[in-house]
């Protein structure tokens, strides 16, 4: 095409009259495709930069439209899960006259237990699906639901592409907060925000949603810190080159305070002669020292001091000096010489566990703990390190141990019909038609879901 007729090819989408400026999204609805270039022509002329700025916008508003789909798919699912749990929990029993629940519950509460368990394991199966947590599979359900009924302006404009998908979870988390009854305030909130959420950076974007989340909530703000300060909360997050960090989820006057006494210490120490640490390092190293301060209590027979039960699984050409092969902390994976030898002498008791160095194959179970586990649960904490359910990470030792081949059903308690499921898994094992097989042969294991999905139990370290 020639350079000239390039602005005819574009009066589809773009006109002198600003408000009938057609977006990439709008222009596909109406069945319009975008012009296509002569590459070669648009390099010689210095504008082939600009035609690729035109693809970008076109390829993001696609994928904004993609997204949003996702975010209605999943919850389709889930809601559909929920209005129909046979397909993933079996037939309902309440329905045969002569049911009677073995623990003395309810139809109704047997059928509302049902479809949380529908729920939970559509969950569990979109979320190997689409290579994504359950907790983000169900997070996305409930924005799109929160938007849908709270939101309709902003749900629309999500759907269209007008809106990325950051600034639609940031309104659908503060829409959620609103109470269920002030439909006023939902009104208020997707009105104020419909415009914002199509011409603000995410970050500006969150701060506008609290503001007007404030600004229009119907109760006072004493009234809900009460009940905030209920969720308060730590998280623990595996880091690489054996770090991790930890986050602590409480009041606010409790966090700055903390905050500026080790800022302050910081700056302190920081201008002391020969302090070489920078202000950051400075700052965590204070409030893990704080921490572990705090751990240390005076009872009336002297002080006491908690200190760690440390799993560590060694090479055993390691423990003899002759490798360099580092260690594996339980919970959190490999970490340095220097930090095992220290868990190692701080520990008022510790499992070591011998590996072969080519096949990996446990040679030996220390037993010299203070406190010593039974041998089968430290084995299949050796064996797993976390939970079976598909792509679970929760450690073993939190887990619950669970039987293949259930107990009441003449399951052994062995190696071979044994592992660790988390509390939520071993329900949805349980309750559900998510079945866990194994082959007697090779030990392998593997997971179908109702819809014969099969998903296998990969061996640490994955």
């Amino acid at each position: 095409m020639n350079l000239s007729s390039l602005g005819d090819e574009l009066d589809p989408w773009i006109d002198d009259d600003p408000d009938g400026f057609l977006t990439e999204a709008e222009a596909l609805e109406l069945g319009i495709e975008p012009p296509e270039f002569d590459v070669a022509e648009l390099d010689a002329s210095g504008e082939s930069h600009t035609a690729a700025m035109h693809e970008l916008e076109g390829i993001n508003a696609r994928a904004r439209v993609l997204i949003a789909d996702e975010y209605a798919g999943i919850a389709n699912v889930l809601r559909d899960a929920a209005a129909c749990p046979d397909p993933w929990v079996g037939p309902d029993p309440t329905l045969d006259p002569a049911w009677l629940d073995p623990q003395g519950r309810s139809a109704a509460a047997v059928r509302a237990e049902r479809r949380n368990i529908a729920v939970r394991a559509a969950a569990l199966e979109l979320s190997v699906r689409l290579g994504m947590s359950e907790n983000v599979v169900r997070t996305r359900a409930a924005h799109a639901d929160t938007l849908r009924e709270r939101c309709p302006k902003i749900w629309e404009a999500f759907r269209s592409g007008r809106i990325v998908a950051q600034n639609a979870a940031t309104a659908a988390a503060q829409a959620a907060t609103l109470p269920a009854r002030a439909k006023d305030a939902w009104a208020k909130f997707d009105e104020q925000l419909a415009g914002s959420a199509q011409t603000l950076a995410p970050g500006k974007f969150r701060v506008r949603a609290r503001v007007v989340r404030e600004r229009i909530h119907p109760e006072h703000i004493d009234e809900r810190h009460q009940r905030a300060k209920d969720e308060r909360n730590v998280w623990f997050q595996r880091e690489a080159d054996g770090m991790a960090s930890y986050t602590v989820f409480t009041t606010a006057d409790q966090v700055i305070a903390l905050e500026r006494y080790a800022d302050a210490l910081a700056r302190h120490l920081r201008a002391q002669e020969g302090e070489e640490r920078t202000l950051a390092q400075l700052r965590a190293d204070i409030v893990v020292d704080l921490t572990a301060r705090g751990m240390s209590h005076s009872t009336e027979s002297g002080t006491w001091r908690a200190r760690a039960s440390v799993a560590l699984t060694v090479p055993v050409l390691t423990l003899l000096g002759q490798d360099d092969e580092p260690a594996t902390l339980d919970g959190y994976g490999p970490i340095d010489t220097e930090t095992a030898r220290r868990l190692t002498g701080e520990a008022s008791s510790w499992v070591r566990i011998l590996t072969h160095p080519v096949t990996g194959t446990v040679l030996d179970v220390d037993r010299t703990t203070y406190r010593v586990p039974k041998p089968l649960r430290r084995w299949l904490g050796v064996r797993d390190q976390v939970c079976t359910g598909p792509g679970c990470m929760r450690s073993a030792r939190d887990c619950d141990i669970d039987h293949l081949l259930d107990w009441q059903y003449g399951g052994k308690t062995a190696d071979t019909n044994t592992g660790p499921l988390c509390e939520p898994h071993h329900v949805i094992k349980t309750k559900s038609k998510w079945v866990l097989y194994r082959d007697e042969i090779s030990g392998a294991r593997w997971w179908v879901s109702p819809t014969s999905l099969t998903v296998p139990v990969e061996p640490p370290p994955f």
